[in-house]
């Protein structure tokens, strides 16, 4: 068996991309088929409910549950402002009085008879979708949301943390072996993206923060130096809803790996265009790469990235389980028994040369196609 499928990360100059733009629960879409639209363009909103906030009414009043219609100030469906008189009754010939009051703002949603208990809905949050990218509007999913579609570079990483961002590119080392400290991060630099080279220092990580970067891409960063800045060490769950200030791609892995010079010579070739990025990561069933995508005009000169997953002798592969995690290599081999793994499992693996000259043999799953 000479072939295998094999996912690969994409780095190309040039390639159509459609990203889907859906909200969270039903709502509306606000954009038409065709239209043009920028990062920040609003393409649907939706009104997420407030919370529903219950009044034990009847017990605070001291009155059974079937005399509350008579000691009510509002009636159902009524606005009532926090603070806002509910009910108030009267006891031993109005010698004793006794109120109640909303505890907060909303819609009286409900008065129950049979509990006593009044409920008030408190105001709707709105939540808004953004186009994320520049391109047009492919399709319109009433209701849901949209597919926009954008050409453009594309440089997918292997993991990543962060959200949604978008800025211009800005190389902020010279070489892809060098190293970004933080002594490159200048306050001028706040709302870019800046590249870096092998690695990514921890003081680097927090002046980026610091000065209000929107995003870095590099090609690996110490992991402990990772799990310093969050705060808290990553799981196995998809990436990318962190509380952070700015979004990071790793274009290698973790530790300290020179960024593959032709990712490298790409963004330097796209330095000061806009671009959008998002860390969101997710390495099992469904995978969902980092990604940072700069929209750009078809240029006659480039070509479209071939959707090519077939294995050969000399592909470019990038291992993605330990002990090689992140590591560069070439297919040397393609043995076509069934080896067994110390799991037990029998599977097909190849042999892969790494950088360093040595010789290794790995799980086909075990590997990506760098795609060019």
């Amino acid at each position: 068996m000479a072939t295998a499928y094999t996912p690969g990360l994409t780095v190309t100059a040039y390639t159509v991309l459609r990203r889907a733009r859906r909200l969270p629960l039903k709502g509306r879409v606000v954009v038409n088929e065709g239209d043009r639209v920028e990062p920040e363009t609003v393409v649907a909103r939706a009104e997420i409910p407030g919370i529903l906030r219950t009044v034990r009414a009847s017990e605070r009043l001291g009155i059974d549950p079937d005399e509350l219609s008579q000691a009510l100030r509002i009636s159902q469906g009524e606005p009532v402002c926090a603070g806002a008189l509910v009910g108030e009754s009267r006891a031993f010939f109005g010698l004793f009085r006794s109120e109640c009051r909303a505890p907060v703002a909303g819609i009286v949603e409900l008065i129950s008879p049979v509990t006593g208990h009044v409920s008030i809905r408190e105001a709707s949050s709105p939540i808004e979708v953004l186009a994320y990218t520049s391109g047009r509007i492919a399709e319109v999913m009433p209701g849901e949301g949209v597919v926009v579609e954008t050409q453009g570079a594309l440089v997918q990483g292997i993991f990543g943390v962060g959200g949604e961002r978008q800025g211009r590119l800005r190389m902020a080392v010279g070489a892809p072996e060098e190293v970004l400290d933080a002594d490159a991060i200048r306050p001028e630099m706040a709302g870019e993206i800046l590249v870096g080279g092998a690695n990514l220092t921890a003081a680097a990580l927090r002046r980026a923060a610091e000065v209000g970067v929107a995003g870095l891409v590099v090609g690996a960063i110490v992991d402990q130096d990772l799990v310093d800045f969050l705060g808290y060490d990553i799981g196995v769950a998809i990436t990318g809803h962190e509380k952070i200030d700015l979004t990071l791609v790793l274009t290698e892995g973790f530790g300290s790996m020179p960024m593959a010079r032709r990712t490298f010579t790409l963004l330097r070739s796209l330095e000061g265009q806009a671009a959008s990025m998002n860390g969101a990561t997710q390495i099992r069933a469904g995978v969902i790469r980092p990604e940072l995508i700069v929209p750009r005009p078809a240029d006659v000169t480039l070509t479209t990235t071939v959707d090519n997953h077939n294995l050969g002798i000399g592909t470019p592969v990038r291992l993605i389980r330990e002990p090689y995690f992140g590591l560069l290599a070439t297919v040397a081999a393609l043995p076509t028994d069934l080896v067994r793994i110390p799991t037990g499992a029998e599977v097909r693996v190849l042999e892969a040369t790494l950088a360093t000259g040595e010789r290794v043999v790995v799980p086909r799953a075990n590997v990506e196609i760098i795609q060019s």
